[in-house]
């Protein structure tokens, strides 16, 4: 039996709201019902929409000042209530391996950063190390999606879409609380 087809389901017009946060603005752009497509630390809306994997993608975006408990999860956690973003709903397409990979993500507790090889591991692919920092890297929903609670095996941050300096910042927040 073959794998059925996706069609598109393009959302039409998705909303945006950027905030500011330690780290500079935070945008993040959710469909229309209310699950987080895209997320980061831009002012720059577009710059995400094009994270958005194309079967998902909106075709226009709107601006708002705030998106109700998204907004509010986003300035909760930057103010120090970790886990207000774990309930969030997010929604990413991708093959069956990064699918999985990002739910993995979102089980690491914040202070509690693992390495690219332990999260290859927890997402059922101990010898996929390479795939696993993909996932990390083609991660749409920053925050969200923690992947910045992956380090190298060595300890040290490896990459990071917004820059070390804000992943520095992250595990540095989620370690003192």
């Amino acid at each position: 039996m073959s794998a059925p087809t996706v069609s598109p389901t393009r959302t039409g017009t998705a909303d945006f709201a950027t905030v500011d946060t330690p780290l500079g603005p935070f945008t993040t752009i959710v469909a229309t019902d209310g699950a987080v497509l895209a997320a980061g630390w831009t002012a720059a809306p577009e710059d995400l929409r094009t994270l958005v994997h194309p079967t998902l993608r909106p075709d226009d975006l709107r601006a708002r000042t705030e998106l109700g408990s998204v907004t509010a999860a986003v300035t909760a956690y930057h103010h120090g209530d970790l886990t207000a973003i774990d309930t969030v709903p997010v929604r990413q397409q991708s093959g069956e391996f990064l699918a999985h990979a990002w739910e993995v993500l979102r089980t690491v507790p914040a202070g509690n950063p693992i390495s690219y090889t332990a999260f290859a591991a927890r997402a059922g692919r101990p010898a996929a190390t390479r795939a696993a920092a993909g996932a990390c890297a083609r991660n749409a929903a920053a925050l969200f999606v923690p992947c910045h609670r992956i380090l190298r095996t060595d300890g040290t941050l490896g990459g990071f879409r917004w820059g070390l300096p804000a992943k520095r910042w992250l595990l540095d927040h989620e370690s003192v609380n």
